[in-house]
């Protein structure tokens, strides 16, 4: 928990680094690929997901450590040809998760997080999970373990293994030559985030696209198909909490209306997208069937609802890498409240985003649920003093106040933005 904590804690500034200066770029270029509230979501997501990895809130079916030592035949030192087979070893499971998370009804959940955004830029690289808190990626790790490649080994490679997928996420790098043939490229990525017939559920591989190629689910990007990005049932919302679970939300729902008691059982493993066909009928999900015609969704947010939401995101960033810095000092309980409370901060900014009307109610619940976290900190936010502790307390009432000059009209989530014309 600490060491993966101190990780993100240089890896986000970077992260947030690169992805200021692809939107620079991006402008420079001419090409638009950020939209604000679209942004302010991906990196809202990306907070839930590490405060929930930091937290452990994840069980694992079977652990590799466990596998290793049932299974291992010989005990290997860990050397750098041991860690590379370990990478490699990783990559392969990467691949067959992932996979089956595009193929399988009920693991779709735990992954269309990742492919909610309509745009495609290194800020949707951070769209990841809150919902996976199963685990059963050692399943596919079983070889390493034979040969007792040590479970210390893969704890250094996994998010080394994690961070190298951020980079491909984005429009402004084309074709890379000989490294197309071994490597995940954004040409190659761009594909599988698409939902044209000739792209979807393609190129799942992570850092090698030798996978893909070797087990028949690898497209090229094609010169005369650019690109649609998003879902192909689009999620309507700014609120990665709301996305992280709407797919299993309709699936309890089928499998709750449903008629056929064989429906109710098999809808969980069938493949993704698929109903029983009355509820289909009775209950109908509007889906895209022509990419090019996708209306980007729209809450149209006014100038001041952004400057505002922007303003509580960076707000949450700072309190949750302070999180992260003082992780071995926070007693178990308060841990677990101030994740809480950092998951309400990116319920509450993306509320307002969506125009939601209970946004002004859930920020005045939110800034209470930090009130009361300021006085069980003892009114010194855990340790950072008296005067850290008057800040929070000040951003805090900042918050409310402020929002109470944003219009927050209920707008019955517009899409008003114009056809996607692809990539």
């Amino acid at each position: 928990m600490e060491a993966y904590a101190r990780a993100l804690s240089w890896a986000i500034p970077f992260f947030l680094f690169l992805i200021a200066l692809e939107a620079v770029a991006a402008r420079r270029m001419g090409v638009p690929v950020n939209r604000g509230a679209d942004t302010i979501s991906s990196l809202s997501s990306g907070i839930t997901n590490v405060v929930k990895d930091v937290l452990g809130l994840s069980v694992a079916i079977i652990s590799y450590a466990w596998l290793v030592r049932h299974l291992a035949l010989i005990t290997l030192e860990a050397t750098w040809l041991v860690y590379l087979v370990a990478f490699v070893v990783k990559d392969f499971s990467g691949y067959w998760v992932h996979r089956l998370e595009h193929e399988v009804n009920v693991l779709w959940n735990r992954h269309i997080i990742h492919h909610s955004s309509e745009e495609f830029n290194l800020s949707c690289a951070l769209r990841q999970s809150i919902s996976s808190f199963l685990s059963f990626a050692a399943i596919f790790m079983i070889p390493a373990a034979i040969l007792g490649v040590p479970a210390e080994v893969f704890a250094v490679v996994a998010p080394l293994h994690l961070f190298a997928q951020f980079w491909y996420h984005t429009r402004l790098i084309g074709r890379m030559g000989w490294l197309e043939h071994v490597f995940v490229t954004p040409s190659h990525h761009r594909v599988h985030h698409a939902i044209n017939p000739e792209y979807l559920d393609r190129n799942y591989g992570q850092i090698l696209i030798l996978w893909d190629k070797w087990f028949g689910t690898f497209q090229p990007e094609l010169p005369h198909v650019p690109p649609v990005y998003g879902v192909k049932r689009p999620v309507k919302t700014w609120n990665p909490i709301h996305i992280n679970f709407q797919h299993l939300g309709l699936l309890i729902r089928d499998a709750w209306y449903t008629r056929s008691w064989r429906d109710r059982l098999r809808i969980w493993w069938m493949p993704t997208g698929w109903r029983p066909a009355d509820v289909q009928q009775r209950f109908p999900v509007p889906a895209v069937d022509h990419p090019g015609h996708l209306v980007k969704y729209d809450s149209r947010p006014s100038r001041a609802m952004l400057i505002w939401s922007w303003g509580l995101l960076a707000f949450t960033l700072v309190l949750m890498l302070v999180l992260f810095d003082r992780i071995a000092q926070i007693p178990l309980v308060d841990l677990f409240l101030y994740g809480a409370f950092l998951m309400m901060s990116v319920y509450c900014l993306t509320s307002v985003l969506d125009r939601h009307p209970h946004a002004r109610m859930y920020t005045i619940l939110w800034a209470m649920a930090g009130g009361t976290l300021l006085l069980r900190s003892g009114g010194s936010w855990y340790g950072l003093g008296a005067a850290a502790s008057l800040t929070v307390g000040a951003g805090l009432l900042a918050a409310v106040v402020s929002l109470l000059f944003v219009a927050i009209a209920p707008s019955g989530r517009i899409s008003g933005a114009q056809p996607q014309s692809g990539g």
